[in-house]
């Protein structure tokens, strides 16, 4: 397990808008870009092997403006196609905070970044005491209805707290900006309420440009 005192200051970070990893949740992502090939090469070489996603600001690309806050992921499995693409899965570690982004030689994006306020992440999985599972699943289940999703309600149902909660979070097809407040959320119990009103609002048919006006 990662320390705080392993956690390096400058960190790789891979904009990828709607690709939401949270701190002790996995992640698959395909590689294939060379820059972002050679971003996974040099995080292998190094004892954290930590990659930063981060999502950039809605409407622009991944050469654009970065958000503050973004969570870094540990590359745990990896496997190499014929063509020379990738296939990892991150392991999120912790959240942190952009400082500045780094001027260097690589095409990749890297930044100087801050993990103050965020030794909570590295900690045990939380549990969420005020957690209505039963009336949350009903609300999913009408929400997947409307949508003609299908899932293992079994497996929801015996998932702990954490496990459920972030994985949906990570999962459902929110924009950009609401995987981005799910991230901020403070802890497991502020992201499920975060994680309720955008079912809630979307099964009501709004966007998420009206909620947060």
């Amino acid at each position: 397990m990662i320390q705080s005192t392993d956690l390096p200051d400058t960190v790789a970070v891979f904009p990828l808008p709607g690709a939401l990893l949270l701190p002790r949740s996995r992640l698959p992502l395909h590689i294939f870009e060379p820059r972002y090939l050679m971003m996974l090469e040099d995080a292998l070489k190094t004892p954290q092997r930590l990659i930063g996603m981060v999502q950039p600001f809605a409407g622009q690309g991944s050469d654009e403006g970065l958000h503050d806050i973004g969570c870094a992921g540990r590359v745990t499995q990896f496997s190499e196609t014929e063509d020379g693409r990738y296939l990892i899965t991150l392991s999120g570690v912790s959240r942190f905070r952009i400082e500045q982004e780094t001027d260097g030689f690589t095409p990749y994006r890297r930044c100087q970044v801050s993990w103050d306020g965020y030794k909570r992440d590295l900690g045990r999985v939380e549990d969420d005491c005020r957690f209505d599972r039963p009336e949350f699943l009903d609300l999913l289940e009408r929400f997947f209805s409307s949508r003609s999703l299908s899932t293992d309600w079994e497996v929801l149902k015996d998932a702990d707290d954490e496990l459920l909660i972030n994985s949906l979070s990570m999962m459902l097809d929110f924009d950009p900006e609401d995987k981005q407040a799910l991230l901020e959320a403070p802890g497991l119990a502020t992201r499920r309420e975060t994680l309720t009103t955008l079912i809630e609002f979307a099964l009501r048919g709004g966007s998420s440009e009206e909620m947060l006006q």
